[in-house]
């Protein structure tokens, strides 16, 4: 119980992070910025896809429709 505990807290922590960061991505409105901010997202979204947080597949899917967002920015 206190393993799952621990994994839980870290696993809400980074969630909230990635959750964060995207809606952040989705505010910008300048195209350089988005494009730095999508690299980092990116990043999340792979880590969390790799510690099991999230399905590989969700994590691309997700990393697809920010990146179509990203270049409708002009």
């Amino acid at each position: 119980m206190k393993t799952s505990e621990i994994a839980r807290l870290r696993n809400r922590g980074y969630r909230t992070t990635i959750r964060n960061a995207v809606r952040d991505l989705r505010n910008e409105t300048n195209k350089d910025e988005a494009t730095k901010q999508y690299k980092e997202v990116s990043i999340l979204f792979d880590k969390a896809a790799s510690y099991g947080l999230l399905h590989k597949k969700n994590a691309d899917r997700n990393k697809s429709r920010l990146a179509k967002f990203v270049q409708t920015l002009s």
